[in-house]
């Protein structure tokens, strides 16, 4: 894998991905394109390109080296990837908001509710799992998932909020935003080091978070009850935190591919991958917090 969701362990910004001759020579009769430290450029050495192997290949303790791509038209920028994130946010926190007030989960609803929150959440997994396999951004297709995705969260956050743990939807958008702040702010003053050792570290902690999720389902389902009781009681407290942290990390992966994209020169069309890949985390780390809030106050 090459990051902390389908959309970058899959292509994220990579060399083979259809753009290694990005500006690699003059228009006719333009002025001649810098290609030195630029990896997109045909003939750049690989060995400076983060994205030609492993992203991660380089000495411990570097972030973000490497020489910047020259400015250009049609690359990607940080305006570029906060608007199409803040686009995709925006969609998905519409839907969710309307689902939220026209499929309620009173006793006489729920089914229903559940029902069209079940059909939209799959629909949303598939066209994820499709955008992830896709060579190309897909603004059409990811737009499609965020309202999708939002539908579903709309629908199982109204149900924690009213059946479960009163107030736990806004504790966990507040959760949500405070860990996505943090992250920030320790990813650009060097506080977090994402290089090989934090990547291999992440990325073997969420295979072993995911391994245990789906041996407790598998209880779940064959032998009733909460499986294993990883989503429960002391044991899902502990886990819910676990998922929290993880998806701090994915974050910072996530800064780091963002990073990189933008220093060596990525095609535009990337701030809607970046966009994909950073909702899909923020949607992660808000379900964790949903779910822990939700243990705590259940347990009072």
């Amino acid at each position: 894998m090459r990051s902390s969701n389908p959309v970058f362990s899959r292509r994220g910004f990579s060399r083979d991905n259809g753009y290694a001759g990005f500006n690699a020579a003059p228009q006719a009769g333009g002025p001649a394109v810098q290609t030195q430290g630029n990896p997109y450029a045909q003939g750049a050495p690989a060995p400076t390109n983060p994205y030609a192997q492993n992203p991660y290949a380089q000495p411990d303790g570097l972030q973000g080296t490497g020489t910047p791509a020259p400015a250009g038209t049609g690359r990607m920028t940080m305006d570029d990837v906060i608007m199409r994130t803040g686009t995709t946010l925006g969609i998905l926190i519409v839907t969710a908001a309307l689902a939220w007030a026209l499929l309620p989960v009173d006793d006489a609803n729920i089914a229903r509710s559940i029902g069209v929150a079940v059909v939209a959440g799959l629909a949303a997994m598939v066209l994820g799992l499709v955008q992830s396999f896709k060579r190309k951004a897909s603004p059409a297709l990811i737009v499609t998932y965020a309202a999708l995705e939002g539908v579903f969260l709309g629908v199982i956050s109204s149900i924690v909020d009213n059946r479960i743990a009163s107030g736990a939807a806004m504790q966990a958008v507040i959760g949500t935003m405070a860990v996505f702040a943090a992250v920030l702010v320790a990813y650009k003053a060097g506080w977090i080091r994402v290089n090989r050792r934090f990547y291999g570290f992440v990325m073997a902690a969420a295979l072993g978070f995911m391994l245990l999720m789906a041996v407790n389902l598998l209880f779940a389902v064959f032998g009733g009850g909460d499986g294993l009781g990883f989503r429960s009681g002391t044991l899902g407290i502990i886990m819910g935190i676990v998922g929290v942290l993880l998806g701090a990390a994915f974050l910072a992966i996530d800064f780091k591919q963002v990073e990189d994209g933008i220093a060596y020169g990525a095609p535009r069309e990337e701030a809607w991958l970046a966009a994909f890949g950073m909702t899909l985390t923020l949607v992660w780390i808000y379900m964790e917090f949903l779910r822990l809030i939700a243990i705590l106050q259940s347990s009072d």
